[in-house]
């Protein structure tokens, strides 16, 4: 036996109301969000804030000083590059619960997210080493050193 419609009616509304007041705690805390990560050469930490925005650059230990310009540019990039793939991984997180379908609500089948195609495929990657080639030097840092600019 089905439920009468003005049940149904009543958890949509209140399901609705949950998940408006969920999406608003997660937008707050969102704009909050920032992410710090070090080159793997540890020569540079940068961090992004909730939109993937570089918030910040810090030289580690004085080890720019050694570098050349093409190897800190690479160093910044790596650092900015991770810690904005963190960054969107974290919103994924944060926004899965509303892609979901509802369990008391059939009827709300929930949304799909095309991630890849919002924050590029480097964030669909299980864990950080995967995506930066599993503890091989970055590509970029190959062609530095076939440069023979040191």
């Amino acid at each position: 036996m089905t439920e009468p419609l003005e049940k149904r009616l009543e958890k949509a509304m209140a399901e609705l109301q949950a998940a408006q007041e969920a999406m608003a705690r997660t937008e707050r805390e969102l704009r909050q969000a920032s992410f710090a990560v070090l080159s793997s050469d540890r020569a540079v930490r940068a961090t992004v804030g909730p939109q993937g925005e570089l918030t910040g650059i810090e030289f580690l230990e004085s080890k720019y000083r050694d570098m050349s310009p093409q190897e800190l540019a690479a160093s910044v990039l790596e650092a900015a590059g991770a810690a904005r793939v963190k960054m969107n991984r974290h919103v994924m997180k944060a926004m899965s619960p509303f892609t979901e379908p509802s369990s008391n609500v059939p009827e709300l089948k929930g949304f799909e997210v095309d991630w890849e195609r919002i924050f590029g495929p480097e964030v669909l990657h299980d864990d950080e080493d995967t995506a930066r080639g599993a503890g091989h030097a970055p590509g970029w840092r190959d062609a530095l050193d076939e440069d023979g600019e040191d």
